[in-house]
């Protein structure tokens, strides 16, 4: 059966029981459980952390402890009876070992191990005081140590602060709010000090000066390491202050064996000494520990002769010093010793001994010397604090180590009464002995004895030193050779007090000889007797005693016969008539000097002290006795306190007439004397004198008349020192007064009570007087009134004797109120006036209730009007919490009510106004103060006393002021946080507080201001008050730890829910006032609902259908509301509130509401924009606070700002994204997309002069000036993106602007901008950029990715692997889907993260310009790109049964194309799909584009061979022919062929017959290429390679007669020329054999004939194709003196890679500038996707063909010097490119500038190069000079050839990108100008009519414009300058600065003109050639070029230096040039 439990009801698991019964319940090792019910060894109850739960456990598993129930039965509470701070420990263990784990989780290591540490010291010091075995002591010591680690660890976790009183933590309902500020205060003030050890001490008003803190020194010494005396020593250590000179401690002495251990074994690790009682003044002197080594031995170290054996003397050996200064700070640090070598320094010279310290301190060198090792006396050190009891309690270790107690020499800062010492310090000082005869000084020995009077030597009163015991006779040391020793040495003579009169000191001296017997004979003696006849002892001084001679025969044992002679000087001149035939001769040249210092409570050296004791001996000289009093110290009055006091009050007695005055005098010196710090222990002894001692029945008539009478002087005295001294001793007086009368009244049975009360209602009448003087213009009176204040409130005790309360109570109300109000007197005043009221407070007399009611209202009135005047406030403050801590201590045991009636009454409103003030200047301190106070007040405030309160009013308007004060302080209680965040009690207290204060008030609000009188501004105050009360950080329980939270909800309620309830309720009441309150309280009401609390929210959420209901009702929408919601609602979301649960409880609430209204359809679609509102806008939250990636935010920022600008039309939120956005691509660096961003603001604003508001940054400005800024800010974004196109348009509409306003200046400065982006597009290297398209599939991802896809812009250099990377990390859930197909519903609903990430190819819109053929290809490139909205990516795939046999049957391409929203780049770097569209590519069409791209590609690779573009290396081309040619052998075409001309497939796709046509010719086509690769393969191939060569050719002829059957007319090609020339081969087709001599001129300038050729036409921009390269341009003669490094200079640009294999993307790979890293994969890759080589060779064009190669001189059959030249550069080994990426085509491929332009004519010649390209190469040697003449016959040849043509075809750009310059001319700076091709005149110039960028020459003025033909620029040189940067920015625009303006000319454009115009002459080549700011095209004719001499072609030119050249070169080059003209 289950019964309920009586005892059994708490209990700890010990073993975690997992419940596996039924109803069991599961428990943890360590919970704590309530047990309720019991049954046979089984237990039921609940766990304290689920209290929900109940269930059943084994009893023996849980250890039962005692505890308290109350309220038994079924809702019983059960406290374990245990001590609270156990309880609190083990809960506080609870809640840190959750946050303990979480610290090594967020890596904060260090803390991590400290609070482990703590832990396990709370877990050891709680089992300690479980234990029950500790004292009282140690209990109170072990809750220190636990609290103080509490404290520690809170602070650090940030847990609260918890507020204690004597370590238990306080209950807050039984103090006031004043002492629970304070005692916060404390605890932090405590938890600091436990951080950082410091000791400080507050210090409070009133409160008596604290006792010095004695510091004390603990030295041990661990060894002696520097021992190699070989000998026994003694080391005496000392305390020494250089500035003073002097020793202030006494000696600690160690005595050492000679191997440096301690000479009693009993003393090892023992030799430790605490030098004591350094008061915080000795702390900052400059002292030393010295140590003084002695060794005992014979006379001379190092000499065995001198002394025998047996003989010891002392003798000086060495010092050490050690700076206290210099190791304080580090001792002071830590609490244990700290260890530090001594070196011991040894004297130079003996007589100096007495001053080795100071000179090793001094540090003079010469007078010691220092040791040969570093070794010495090591010693450890330890400061410790505080008096020796509590020395004692904290370090028992230490004490147990026997340590030596070593004194200082005079008394401490603090005489303790029982301290009783009587110590005698003797100093031998110094002698001056006579030689007697005897060659060399002596070696003297003092030896000193302490004789009693009948002659006995006292035993044991010699101390050397502390650490040794006292011994009876003292041998000094041996100085040797010195007549006049100097010894400094201190003996301590410990005499006792009753041997100490009579006893006396005799010295012996005698001579220590060296000689072999060694004796020592004595030769003199000295004496002094301890004590003078007068009974004074031996003054502290020097005394020089007289020295008697005498030897060893002379016998002492009658030392009377020497005791009668004098012993000094002055003793001399007081007996001087001594008989001289003594025994004893005094030897009067001989000298003696010793100085003594007493240290001793019983004896004394002052006479006037003695003459007072003995007064009577002297009855006339009593008033002069009376008044020497003050001149005797303290430290000999405090001695004899008792004895002095005993005969004041006698004296008193004697004549009370005659010396009372003089008595009153000396006894408030003495109690004055007791207020010093020093003697400030000596009070008890003097108030136990008062009550157990004293005497003076009669003395209080004398007393009080003295007292009265100074008091009644007070107005008329000029000087008032003893007035003020006789107030100062008030207090003691006061207990003479009173013990004197009980005496009295104990003698005489209560007689003359009547005239004692009369004589102290005088006294008191006098106090008055003396308080109510105007002090103002006497300031001595000031420190009267001063003074007495001080000491008045003591008094109040000692009157308590005599007086009832009341009585008391009275004489204190009327010295207070006797004090002048508080305007009439100074400030100084003010403070002691407020402290004297402030003791009163804190006195005894107060806690009375009777007498507080007396007394309260004159402090409030004194309080009330310092605070009116804002005066003291610190002191004010501290007065009011205690009278609240009184006030509400009684209010526990009786009725306050009156009391607090009054305080309201005087003090609330004042109150109120001061927090005003104080919280306006932010002073926390104060603010913290009078908080307490205010709400000790509020607190105190029962009903009544807020309805006399409220009824006490006069006016509304006085009520309506003090509603707005105490709103305003709640408001700013909460704004300010007056109290630290951690302090929660306080601030928990604080809000019940207000909550019921608020609660009380409402109702007043609610009856005053409602109907007619209603008052916008109580009200406003009101509800902003309950807002901010709401919203305190503190009340958000969600956020508490649950222990935390329950502890809360059990004291006080949620409180949020309390005040929702008040504020609810007081808007019903507001009816029609409503509306005042719409929109102004939307956004503060919808803080309130953001509150993650459900109740909160229930009942504030429907306010805002009220609110849209009024508005709807007033003005027939609800505009305002809604306007308000939406603006309030974003800055709320962003600040970190709301919740999805919100979003669904607002839309449901609302809606359920708006049912019901008329205005139904307009409420239900502004709640559903509301709510998708908050969707985005969490979504944006959540993105901006998690640590997530820039493209999330981005992407989140969009979708929220299109949300903004499109549903909602918020225009000002819009902009506000619009910035944030913009900012975040800048922190990106995303420019082009935060110039497309900003560009949104842009587009809002007009050019109009409209005034514009301060705005986010922008200042307050005008329309024009703001979008003007904008459009200069989004110009320099699109500039840093490198997107000058987008820019241009931007130039030119600020150009319009600034040209209507005229403002020329800017006009000047855009238009030169947009001429600078022009420049820049031509010149500047871009990075074609990667596009890839992401899907996001699942329910994981936030709202606005969720199952959409994207296409994102990749950044540079990024290839779908990283980028696939970079996404996975942005998604970290998210699963990497591995097809590209379309993912099905169980994905798009599934709740994980899929990620589909594949490459795109971007489908240009502005087709015409790629189109267009003139339009350089860094132009094209742009358009490739930009604006881009279509995409496509191909799938390749095998529909219907897929043949075994041949797949190229069924293979067909899913082509997809994807629309985006917005075309890229735009303002994100993605975009979702709009709109996807599906194609499918039949096999046929198939294998028509890839045969088409892969014909391109050989085409492209060929060309450059052939035209030299690629070095060296023919493996490329060796790889890329076998991969076609192999292929066919395996496959290849021949599958195709298979499976596209079978007659089957062609009888069954009778539709493509065309297409297979078309594939046909393409395959015809591609063997014609095989064939002229080959051929080409052939002249260039390797020796070593000729059997690849070989087997190619065989493989070719299989491939070509495996076509035969199907293509006939293969077989009439040959691999090396063939006649006719079909559509698709036009190019590789020659018309005939060519001569010699065209040989030499299409080597000279063919290649760029080819170049033309190889164009690709407008049609090649098909859509699978879409890869445009750029022209081939090549190196002509003139660059022939370029070393392979230029080569590199004109790198090639690396094309991108495209990661899908059937799409491409555009090269600018031949002809573009270096790229600057750009990467690209390796060679294979390269030629597995067809983009790269493709589309070089353009579709058959119908010319008139001109036959234009005249003849070629040759040498021998040889080609000319300068053909070999070129040949060997341009298949010369190519140097490797700098960037890292290229791959190895790209670095194979260098290419050549050039301006030629080719007419139609060109194009068909080129074929019959490659012919007989063979018979051109040779091999390489270096270049010669030429022979003259060369040129003028081909200029001539070409001429004739040209004048036919039309003058202005369509020019062809070849150049269509800036290329790094290539060198110039050396000597022809204007060779661009003088020596124009003529060959050009015919024909349209491209080069320079579409490259206005080039300059000509270095000519310093524009040079003349050449109409005839195209002038085409000269080569710069290339200095080495141009060899280290990649890429040099080529200026074109002549808007550029001055600078460059020797370095340009014009731009030509081409014109047919009139011939025979000839150009100027040139101007002096310069000594160097300038920085490459020349567009390096190169010069067809330039002749120069060839006569560079190369040494060695491998190695690069570091600096090429203009050679000259004769003159007549030039010369002929200019009649080759007119004589093209003349041609003409």
């Amino acid at each position: 059966m289950w019964s309920p439990t009586e005892e059994e009801k708490y209990g700890v698991v010990i073993c975690s029981f997992r419940g596996a019964v039924p109803q069991g319940l599961v428990l943890e090792l360590g919970e704590t459980v309530q047990i309720l019910e019991k049954c046979e060894g089984w237990y039921r109850g609940v766990s304290i952390k689920k209290p929900n739960v109940k269930g059943i456990f084994p009893a023996n598993y849980i250890h039962l402890k005692k505890a308290i129930v109350s309220n038994r039965g079924q809702y019983e509470t059960v406290v374990p009876l245990e001590d609270s701070v156990v309880t609190e420990v083990t809960a506080t263990l609870q809640e840190w070992a959750v946050l303990w784990k979480q610290l090594y989780v967020k890596h904060k290591v260090d803390l991590f191990y400290k609070l482990r540490h703590v832990m396990n010291e709370l877990i050891d010091l709680r089992r300690q005081l479980l234990s029950g075995h500790l004292t009282q002591d140690q209990v109170r010591e072990v809750k220190r140590h636990l609290t103080v680690r509490l404290d520690w660890g809170n602070e650090h976790l940030g847990l609260d602060l918890v507020p204690r009183k004597d370590f238990e933590v306080v209950d807050s309902d039984q103090i006031s709010v004043s002492d629970l500020y304070k005692m916060h205060l404390s605890s932090r003030h405590s938890v600091q000090q436990s951080t950082s050890q410091v000791d400080t001490i507050r210090q409070r008003h009133g409160e008596a000066c604290r006792m010095p803190v004695p510091h004390h020194f603990f030295l041990s010494l661990k060894s002696f390491t520097y021992n190699t005396i070989g000998e026994d020593t003694d080391v005496f250590f000392s305390l020494y202050d250089v500035r003073e000179g002097k020793q202030i401690s006494e000696r600690f002495m160690v005595r050492l064996n000679k191997n440096g251990g301690p000479r009693n074994p009993e003393k090892i690790d023992r030799m430790c000494a605490l030098f004591t009682d350094l008061s915080s003044k000795d702390m900052k002197r400059d002292l030393y520990i010295v140590a003084h080594v002695i060794r005992i031995g014979r006379m001379l170290l190092n000499d065995s002769k001198k002394g025998p054996p047996h003989l010891h003397y002392r003798r000086p050996y060495g010092c050490a010093v050690l700076s206290i200064m210099d190791v304080l700070q580090s001792i002071s640090e830590i609490k244990e010793e700290k260890d530090f070598v001594l070196k011991v320094y040894t004297c130079n010279n003996e007589n100096e001994w007495c001053q080795i310290h100071e000179n090793i301190i001094r540090k003079s060198s010469t007078k010691y010397t220092a040791p040969s090792s570093n070794y010495g006396l090591i010693i450890s050190l330890q400061l410790l604090r505080g008096d020796m009891e509590q020395i004692r309690r904290e370090n028992p270790m230490i004490f147990n180590r026997g340590v030596s107690v070593t004194r200082k020499l005079g008394f401490p800062d603090v005489i303790m009464p029982g301290d009783i010492r009587n110590d005698l310090y003797l100093t031998l000082e110094k002698g001056d002995f006579e030689r007697g005869g005897k060659s060399v000084q002596k070696n003297i020995e003092v030896t000193m004895y302490v004789l009693y009077a009948d002659g006995e030597i006292l035993k044991d009163c010699i101390s050397l030193g502390s650490g040794e015991p006292s011994r009876s006779a003292y041998h000094s040391f041996v100085l040797y050779h010195n007549n006049s020793p100097r010894w400094g040495e201190i003996i301590k003579l410990p005499i006792p007090i009753d041997r100490f009169r009579g006893s006396h000191l005799r010295f012996e001296f005698r001579h220590c000889s060296t000689k072999d017997k060694g004796e020592k004979k004595l030769f003199g003696f000295a004496f002094t007797p301890l004590m003078r006849d007068d009974g004074t002892t031996l003054s502290d001084d020097i005394h020089e005693l007289y020295v008697y001679k005498c030897d060893e025969n002379s016998t002492f044992n009658n030392h009377a016969l020497y005791l009668g002679l004098p012993c000094c000087k002055e003793d001399y001149n007081g007996c001087p008539n001594i008989p001289s035939s003594l025994i004893f001769q005094r030897s009067t040249k001989e000298t003696f000097s010793v100085s003594t210092q007493l240290s001793s409570t019983k004896l004394t050296q002052n006479v006037d002290l003695l003459a007072l004791l003995k007064w009577k001996a002297y009855p006339d000289r009593v008033m002069d006795i009376l008044g020497r009093l003050r001149h005797v110290s303290g430290e000999e009055i405090v001695k004899f306190l008792q004895d002095i006091l005993d005969t004041l009050f006698v004296v008193l007695d004697d004549n009370t007439e005659k010396y009372g005055l003089l008595v009153f005098q000396s006894l408030v010196f003495i109690i004055n004397l007791l207020r010093d710090s020093k003697y400030f222990h000596f009070r008890p002894v003097m108030d136990t004198y008062i009550q157990k001692h004293f005497a003076g029945a009669l003395a209080y008539k004398e007393l009080i008349r003295c007292l009265k009478w100074y008091m009644d002087r007070s107005a008329e005295l000029v000087r008032q020192d003893h007035i003020q001294e006789a107030m100062r001793a008030l207090e003691y007086l006061f207990k003479f007064i009173v013990q004197s009368r009980i005496l009295y009244s104990r003698a005489t049975c209560g007689m003359e009570e009547e005239q004692f009360r009369s004589s102290i209602q005088e006294l008191f009448q006098s106090i008055r007087f003396v308080l109510s003087l105007d002090s103002r213009s006497s300031e001595t009176l000031i420190f009267t009134q001063a003074a007495l204040l001080n000491s008045f409130p003591a008094i109040f005790d000692e009157l308590l004797q005599m007086f009832t309360v009341q009585e008391v109570a009275e004489f204190v109300r009327g010295t207070l109120g006797s004090m002048p109000s508080t305007v009439h007197i100074g400030q100084s005043m003010d403070v002691v006036k407020l402290q004297s009221i402030a003791r009163t407070v804190d006195s005894r007399l107060f806690s009375f209730s009777e007498s507080r009611r007396i007394l309260l209202p004159v402090v409030l009135h004194h309080i009330h009007l310092h605070l009116r005047q804002q005066k003291e406030l610190l002191i004010c403050s501290g007065i009011l919490s205690s009278i609240f801590s009184i006030i509400k201590t009684s209010s526990l045991e009786g009725d306050v009510v009156e009391e607090v009636e009054m305080m309201v009454e005087s003090l609330l409103d004042v109150l109120l106004q001061t927090l005003l003030t104080i919280m306006s200047k932010s002073q926390s301190q104060e603010a913290g103060e009078y908080v307490s106070c205010l709400l000790s007040l509020l607190r105190q405030m029962s009903d009544t006393h807020f309805q006399h309160l409220l009824d006490n009013f006069q006016s509304k308007d006085e009520l309506k002021e003090f509603l707005l004060k105490i709103f305003c302080v709640f408001r700013n209680l909460m704004k300010m946080s007056v109290f630290p965040r951690d302090w929660m009690v306080m601030r928990l207290l604080t809000s019940n507080i207000i909550v019921t204060t608020v609660q009380y008030l409402s109702s007043a609000l609610h009856k005053n201001f409602t109907e007619t009188d209603f008052d916008f501004k109580v009200w406003n105050s009101y509800f902003s008050l309950a807002v901010l009360f709401i919203n305190q950080p503190s009340l958000q329980l969600e956020n508490a730890t649950p222990a935390k939270r329950k502890k809360i909800l059990d004291k006080y309620g949620d409180m949020r829910v309390m005040m929702a309830y008040e504020l609810f309720s007081m808007w019903q009441n507001l009816g029609e006032h409503k509306i005042h309150f719409i929109p102004g309280m939307i956004g503060p009401f919808l803080g309130v609902t953001l509150v993650p609390q459900p109740e909160v929210r229930n009942i504030m959420i429907p306010i805002f259908h009220d609110m849209m209901d009024w508005e709807q009702r007033k003005n027939g929408n609800f505009k305002q509301v809604e306007a308000e919601l939406i603006d309030k609602l974003d800055s709320l979301v962003s600040e970190g509130k709301g919740d999805e649960n919100y979003r669904e409880l607002f839309s449901l609430l609302l809606l359920e509401k708006i049912e019901q209204e008329t205005w139904r359809e307009t409420g239900i679609s502004f709640v559903t924009s509301v709510t998708r509102l908050m969707e985005r806008l969490l979504d944006y939250r959540d993105c901006m606070k998690g640590d997530e990636t820039e493209n999330k935010k981005i992407g989140c920022t969009v979708n929220l700002m299109n949300f903004y600008k499109s549903e909602i039309n918020k225009e000002e939120m819009y902009i506000r994204y619009i910035h944030k956005l913009c900012d975040m691509h800048l922190q990106a660096e995303n420019y082009t997309e935060a110039a497309f961003t900003l560009l949104l603001y842009c587009e809002l604003l007009q050019w109009e002069d409209r005034p514009l508001r301060e705005f986010l940054h922008y200042p307050s400005q005008s329309e024009w000036q703001r979008k003007e800024g904008l459009c200069r800010k989004i110009i320099h974004y699109f500039n840093k993106g490198k997107s000058w196109e987008f820019g241009i348009p931007l130039c030119r509409e600020l150009a319009i602007q600034y040209e209507s306003l005229y403002d020329y200046q800017s006009l000047s400065w855009i238009r030169k901008m947009e001429a600078t982006y022009y420049d820049n597009i031509m010149e500047q290297q871009r990075l074609e950029p990667e596009f890839f398209r992401v899907g996001f599939y699942g329910r994981k991802f936030p709202f606005f990715l969720r199952n959409k896809e994207y296409v994102c812009r990749g950044h540079d250099y990024e290839r779908l692997e990283a980028f696939q990377q970079r996404m996975l990390s942005e998604f970290p859930q998210a699963i990497a889907m591995q097809h590209p197909n379309h993912p099905d519903d169980s994905i798009l609903q599934c709740d994980a993260q899929y990620l589909q990430i594949y490459a795109v190819t971007p489908i240009p819109d502005n087709i015409d310009v790629l189109q267009m053929d003139r339009v350089p290809d860094r132009i094209k490139s742009f358009y490739r790109v930009n604006n881009i909205r279509k995409f496509r990516y191909d799938r390749p795939f095998h529909k219907g049964p897929k043949d075994k046999e041949n797949e190229f049957k069924s293979l067909w391409i899913e082509r997809t194309t994807l629309t985006l929203t917005h075309s890229l780049p735009g303002i994100s770097r993605w975009f979702e799909v709009e709109r996807r569209e599906l194609v499918e590519v039949s096999p046929l069409e198939n294998a028509i584009q890839v045969v088409e791209n892969k014909n391109q590609e050989l085409r492209t690779l060929i060309s450059q061979y052939q035209h030299k573009q690629m070095h060296g290396n023919i493996n490329l081309l060796s790889m890329c022919l076998n991969g076609v040619i192999d292929a066919a052998v395996n496959g290849g075409i021949a599958r195709y062929q298979e499976a596209f001309f079978d007659k089957d497939y062609i009888a069954k796709h009778p539709g493509d017959a065309e297409k297979i046509t078309q594939l046909k010719e393409l395959m015809q086509e591609q063997v014609h290429v095989l064939g002229v690769g080959l051929a080409v393969h052939e002249k260039f191939v390797h020796p070593e390679m000729r059997p690849l060569h070989k087997k190619l050719i065989d493989q070719f002829q299989m491939m070509r007669s495996s076509l035969y059957h199907e293509l006939p007319g293969l077989d009439k090609l040959s691999p090396a020329c063939s006649g006719t020339s079909t559509p698709r081969s036009n190019v590789l087709v020659s018309h005939g054999p060519m001569s010699p001599e065209s040989i030499k001129l299409v080597h000279r300038h063919s290649p760029l004939n080819l170049l033309g050729s190889v164009r690709h036409s407008s049609s090649s921009l098909s859509s699978h194709t879409s890869s445009e390269t750029g022209n081939l341009v090549i190196l002509t003669d003139s660059s022939v003196g370029e070393t392979a490094e230029d080569m590199y200079h004109m790198q090639a640009s690396p094309s991108t890679s495209s990661l899908s294999s059937t799409h491409s993307a555009p090269s600018q790979m031949i002809n573009s500038a270096p790229s600057s890293a750009r990467g690209s994969p390796s060679l294979p890759d390269k030629y597995r996707h067809s983009r790269e080589m493709m589309m070089l060779l353009p579709a058959h064009r119908d010319r008139p063909s001109s036959a234009m190669y005249p003849a070629a001189i040759m040498e021998n059959g040889q080609p000319p010097n300068f053909q070999r030249a070129l040949i060997q550069q341009m298949i010369g080994p190519c140097k490797p490119c700098s960037d890292p990426n290229l791959s190895v085509a790209e670095k194979a491929v260098p290419a050549a500038p050039s301006s030629w332009s080719l007419d139609s004519g060109t194009r068909e010649a080129l074929p019959f190069l490659s012919a007989h390209v063979g018979s051109i190469l040779a091999p390489p040697v270096p270049p010669r000079s030429l022979p003259h003449g060369h040129y003028s016959l081909h200029f001539d040849a070409f001429h004739h050839q040209l004048s036919d043509a039309p003058p202005a075809l369509p020019a062809r750009t070849l150049r269509k990108s800036p290329l790094h310059p290539i060198p110039a001319s050396p000597t022809s700076p204007q060779s661009g100008l003088d020596g124009s091709n003529s060959t050009l005149s015919g024909s349209a110039s491209s080069g320079v009519s579409s490259l206005s960028e080039s300059n000509f020459g270095h000519s310093s003025e524009p040079p003349p414009r050449t109409d005839t033909m195209d002038s085409v620029p000269s080569q710069a040189w290339n200095t080495d300058e141009d060899l280290e940067t990649p890429y040099l920015p080529v200026r074109y625009s002549l808007s550029e600065p001055d600078v460059l303006e020797s370095l340009k000319s014009q731009p030509c454009r081409s014109h047919s003109a009139p011939s025979g115009v000839i150009p100027q002459d040139t101007m002096d080549p310069p000594a160097l050639p300038p920085k490459p700011y020349h567009s390096r095209l190169p010069n067809m004719e330039n002749e120069e070029g060839m006569i560079i001499e190369d040494d060695d072609k491998h190695r690069p030119l570091h600096r090429k230096v203009s050679q000259p050249v004769s003159g007549g070169k030039e010369e002929q080059a200019r009649v080759a040039w007119e004589h093209g003209i003349s041609e003409q």
